[in-house]
């Protein structure tokens, strides 16, 4: 798969994560009628179907890791060149603002505007860490074991890591640099964001380090950028 295609992937791919996750937090909370239980249980619900449904789609092109964690986790397993890792993340953060301008434009609201949630404190930093070390947790887990499931998985971790952890999963800092940007429910103030990604950072790291130790490689080309099993439309792309 070329460059150019796996770029393109993460960043449409990322773009309408957060298409997702910012919209229908805005929709959640205009018609929940201020029970914000309600609103967060639809915005999860969202949240869990568009990831399968991503992942599905461009897994077989970029690994379809949206997320600057995941190929910092991918690249330290040698499944993601050195020299791919800053433009993948690059296009995961152009993509993750591009999503958020979509997002407020579908619901008349500024493109961009510095979010007044407040997300601090060390209680939501311990969250980050543990939601996003289970994530990374469950893509190395799954990606070599049994790769077909990986979308299913993630989605499934994310859905219940909303509501498991005080910070509402994050797990991204893609996502948190956007999210910093929309002051809506699913916001974040601009100050709290590093705070949330060194903690995910670390969750990775820890992450890696346990799960690689815990899990055997896989063979080589077992899996697509270590997240999903590739298939003949993988193969198909590559051929003029």
């Amino acid at each position: 798969m070329t460059l150019s295609r796996r770029l393109t992937a993460e960043a449409l791919g990322t773009a309408i994560l957060l298409a997702v996750v910012v919209g229908s937090g805005i929709m959640a909370e205009r018609l929940s009628g201020g029970n914000v239980a309600v609103a967060l249980l639809a915005n999860t619900i969202a949240t869990g179907a568009g990831l399968v449904a991503l992942i599905l789609m461009f897994g077989t092109i970029s690994g379809a890791h949206f997320n600057p964690a995941v190929t910092l986790s991918e690249a330290w397993q040698r499944n993601v060149p050195a020299a791919e890792v800053l433009p993948y993340i690059v296009v995961q953060i152009i993509g993750a603002f591009a999503g958020v301008a979509a997002a407020h434009g579908m619901f008349g609201e500024p493109l961009f505007f510095a979010s007044e949630h407040v997300r601090s404190g060390p209680a939501q930093w311990w969250s980050e860490f543990v939601a996003t070390f289970g994530l990374i947790g469950v893509i190395i887990g799954c990606s070599r074991s049994r790769p077909s499931i990986t979308p299913f998985a993630v989605a499934a971790y994310i859905t219940a890591a909303y509501w498991f952890t005080s910070s509402t999963s994050f797990a991204n800092p893609a996502v948190t640099l956007a999210r910093a940007a929309s002051n809506t429910f699913a916001g974040i103030r601009p100050v709290d964001a590093p705070g949330f990604i060194v903690a995910q950072l670390a969750g990775m790291a820890a992450a890696t380090t346990l799960f690689c130790w815990l899990y055997p490689a896989p063979p080589a080309d077992a899996t697509v950028g270590g997240t999903v099993a590739p298939g003949d439309f993988a193969d198909s792309l590559e051929k003029p």
